[in-house]
This record gives C-alpha cells, sequence and structure tokens, in this order.
C-alpha cells in the first residue's frame, strides 16, 4: 500500500489521531502537509506543517491554491470537550458544529481541483459518536453523523475522478486519555468494554487511512469503515437475567 509520490494533506495532523495518520502517511512514502492553527510542540518528523485557521474559509482557499499537487486529504480536525446540551448556548455548539461538519466540507472544496486532475481520494474522520446517542457530546455526534452522510454523497457526486471515504473511529488512547477516560484505572476499565481489549491507538487509524487512500482501495468510495475494536457490547445483555455466564 505504498504512497511514493503522493502529497497528502492531513488537517488537525499535529497531535494525537492526527499525528498518527500523518506518521503513518510519511511511513507509506507520501509527502505530507499538516496544517492546524498553532504548530505542534513535537513537529511529526518527515511532515511540513502549515498554520491555517480551518475555520476561515479565505485563508483555507489560500492554503491549498499554494500546493502544487494533492493526492489525498485527510479531514481529521475536530473534536470537542465533554459538556451537556443545557451548560452552553446555542452559539457554543454550532460552534461545535462548525468545526466538525462545515471544515471538512470547506476543505474538500477547497482541495477538489488538485484531487479531481490528481484523480485522489478524500478521507473523513468519523466517530462512533455518530453512530449512537452521544451525551455530553451531542453537537459533535450530530456533526460526525452529518460528516458520513456528506462524504457519501460527496462521493457520488465527485465520482470516478474522486474517492471519498470515512474512517468510523472509536475510543483512542491519545496523550489527551485521561481528560475523557480518567486515571490509569479509569483507561484500563473503559478498555475493557472494547470487545478486542484495547482502545485504538493513533497508529491503528493511520494504517486504516493510508489503506483508504491507497491503490488498494480503489474500487472503494462512499464506504464507512469501522475502526472500533468491534464495538461496544450491548448493555442490555449485561442487565438480563437470562443467559448469565456463571
Amino acid at each position: 500500500m505504498g504512497l511514493n509520490g503522493k502529497v497528502a494533506v492531513v488537517t488537525g495532523g499535529t497531535r494525537g489521531v492526527g499525528a498518527g495518520i500523518a506518521k503513518a502517511f510519511v511511513e507509506a512514502g507520501a509527502e505530507v502537509v499538516t496544517c492546524a492553527r498553532r504548530p505542534p510542540e513535537e513537529p511529526v518528523g518527515g511532515t511540513e506543517f502549515v498554520s491555517v485557521d480551518l475555520r476561515d474559509a479565505d485563508a483555507v482557499r489560500a492554503f491549498f491554491a499554494g500546493l502544487p499537487r494533492v493526492d489525498v486529504l485527510v479531514n481529521n480536525a475536530g473534536g470537542a470537550p465533554y459538556r451537556r446540551l443545557d451548560q452552553s448556548g446555542s452559539q457554543w455548539h454550532a460552534r461545535v458544529v462548525e468545526l466538525n461538519l462545515l471544515t471538512p466540507l470547506t476543505a474538500s472544496l477547497a482541495a477538489y481541483e488538485q484531487l479531481r486532475r490528481a484523480r485522489g481520494s478524500v478521507v473523513m474522520v468519523g466517530s462512533v459518536s455518530g453512530t449512537r446517542p452521544s451525551p455530553g457530546t451531542a453537537a459533535y455526534g450530530a456533526a460526525k453523523a452529518g460528516l458520513e452522510n456528506l462524504a457519501r454523497s460527496m462521493a457520488v457526486e465527485w465520482a470516478p475522478e474522486v474517492r471519498v471515504n470515512t474512517l468510523v473511529v472509536g475510543m483512542v488512547r491519545t496523550e489527551l486519555a485521561h481528560l475523557h477516560y480518567g486515571d490509569e484505572d479509569g483507561i484500563e476499565a473503559v478498555a475493557r468494554t472494547v470487545p478486542l481489549g484495547r482502545m485504538a491507538v493513533p497508529a491503528d487509524v493511520g494504517a486504516a487511512a493510508v489503506f483508504l487512500a491507497s491503490d488498494a482501495a480503489a474500487y472503494i468510495s462512499g464506504a464507512s469503515l469501522l475502526v472500533h475494536g468491534g464495538g461496544e457490547r450491548p448493555a442490555f445483555l449485561d442487565a438480563a437475567t437470562t443467559h448469565r455466564e456463571r
């Protein structure tokens, strides 16, 4: 699944999942450009960083116009802190939707002509939060659900020149995992809820992104690839009084 000579742009590719994706593309032989508002504390080796406010459509268009070629766009930038709906006003939640849904659309449109000429691909980084209720991150989950649907529509509209797919990512252990899952005991307890017995690491998501961008996935478009370790055990199985293991 080599990507030698390909130019890949990874939004938010400076830490966590984004850094893992950027590193995987470098290891696959691609020339990687990462972008975010702030430069990374520890740059990913082999990548070029450009400071871009991805919420600024003019800045995004200027960024892509300055690139001689784009073969792959990974729309990774996003996220949201835990906050219940009634703890913030609608404007705060709208910003979450903007970052996680409108920003990938803006970047994809800005990169479209280069992607079309290269017969390239777009990889959306979605979330299991978009496939189930997401209390505490409701706006984020809604945005990720919209992102997956957007990718399917883009895959139809932009075919056959550009392929568009989504990674539906589950829980990932990053340097900020403690903010979501607590201390080491909490992280280990959460990991035990995953059928494969552990959370993903950024490299797992990176490998899946490289696959979707490579020629090995040449006939895959409009697809959603689940990267969640098997999903979640249904809660009712633990509550039911029948079929319990003794």
